[in-house]
């Protein structure tokens, strides 16, 4: 499909523009090019989304968003004057926010963590301005929160995907294709679908992805079964899971994720779980005392964890330079009949992977291959089938191993 970027006239601005600057200053983008706002784009996870659109997608022009002005100068600067630009934004901001979007092609939200936020204030934004919309939210009550606004995106001709960084994204579309290839042969019915998710240390990706985790720690872990919402304590139910060449076996956790429940409701599978576990062994151990020692009360307190994180980051950083910041999914989907296939991906760096995994889903959004309304990275009218293999060929680039529809003797090294 050609390219939906909606045609805007804006002057190129400098570096240090303010949004109301950069909406006041117009000129020609033309259509193979376009604007994009990174938001959250000072942070690790969006500068990767920005740094990946910048390769995959020389012509556009990246816009990044954020509060602190001199990173972000910095950090546009390195894409280059002409290419980049910083647009300084508070996304809780509703009036800085439809400023910020005036005369952009695509947002992207970066701007975690999505815990405990109970405005989808970007999302509405977009639809408001008329913006398309991709976020790289992980946090179910969230996710299903700006679902709900599908009705008005789609009634305002807004395409929007949410979940679509690495877990959840990729691996919702991962999931997809599994349960896509098992239907079309109509030889067996899919009875479990499995999410497990590696990643060494805190992959890279910084302290936003610890102030995640530990906010999960105070959530029951939603899992189905045969049809069933069952709610379990978080970081239990360990299993050894075997990640193929460069990663071996891993001991993985029940977590709340929200592909579990957007998996179960739109591929229809009816036992969906998914589990998370890390390097080196002690921190899973950290995990699980934090899970059944930590006042409850502080585990849902989002200040009272963004002051535990910054006592521990210095820690954590220690220990990546020692674990890596290696990432693995494993997604396995299983059959009425016994019988199983799966995919897996494994990239050495989390906070590089994750920008590529981003960056194909806002691509997609780009190139016309999502419908208006809101969307879960498998729903068909989200990335269109066709559009899978473009978008899984881009979201792992530098992997070092990457397969899908494989059976589990096929990749499993048995190794330790």
């Amino acid at each position: 499909m050609g390219m939906v970027i909606r045609a805007c006239m804006a002057l190129p601005t400098p570096p240090h523009s303010t949004v109301g600057e950069a909406a006041a200053m117009k000129s020609s983008t033309s259509r193979s090019g376009g604007r994009v706002l990174v938001l959250g784009g000072t942070g690790r996870v969006g500068w990767s989304t920005a740094t990946a659109l910048s390769k995959l997608h020389p012509d556009l022009n990246i816009l990044i968003g954020g509060r602190n002005r001199e990173k972000g100068t910095s950090l546009a600067s390195k894409l280059g004057k002409r290419r980049s630009e910083f647009v300084q934004v508070d996304i809780h901001d509703a009036s800085m926010l439809e400023e910020a979007l005036y005369g952009v092609d695509l947002v992207v939200h970066a701007a975690g963590p999505f815990q405990r936020e109970d405005k989808c204030t970007v999302l509405e934004a977009a639809i408001s301005t008329k913006t398309p919309y991709v976020d790289v939210c992980d946090d179910v009550d969230y996710s299903w929160r700006a679902k709900g606004f599908h009705e008005q995106a789609k009634a305002s001709g807004v395409p929007a995907i949410i979940t679509a960084g690495i877990c959840p994204g990729l691996s919702n579309v991962m999931a997809a294709e599994l349960v896509h290839s098992a239907r079309s042969k109509k030889a067996c019915k899919p009875e479990r679908l499995s999410f497990s998710y590696y990643i060494a240390g805190s992959g890279g990706v910084g302290p936003t992805t610890l102030v995640s985790s530990f906010l999960l720690l105070g959530e029951d872990a939603i899992a189905y079964n045969k049809g069933e919402e069952i709610k379990l304590k978080p970081y239990s139910g360990v299993l050894n899971i075997d990640f193929g060449k460069g990663v071996g076996k891993k001991n993985v956790y029940l977590l709340n994720l929200p592909e579990v429940k957007s998996a179960f409701k739109c591929l229809n599978v009816p036992t969906v779980s998914a589990r998370f576990g890390s390097d080196p062994f002690f921190w899973n151990w950290g995990m699980h005392a934090f899970a059944n020692f930590l006042p409850i009360d502080i585990l849902r307190d989002k200040s009272k964890v963004l002051k535990l994180v910054e006592v521990i980051d210095p820690i954590v950083r220690s220990i990546d330079g020692i674990a890596g910041e290696s990432v693995s999914i494993r997604v396995d989907l299983e059959f009425s009949n016994g019988q199983n296939t799966l995919g897996l991906f494994t990239h050495r760096k989390l906070s590089i992977s994750v920008g590529y995994a981003a960056t194909a889903f806002a691509l997609a959004i780009l190139e016309g291959n999502t419908q208006p309304g809101v969307w879960f990275p498998e729903e068909p009218q989200g990335i269109a089938t066709k559009a899978r293999k473009l978008l899984l060929q881009r979201a792992t680039q530098g992997a070092t191993n990457f397969v899908i529809n494989k059976t589990s003797w096929m990749v499993e090294t048995g190794q330790n």
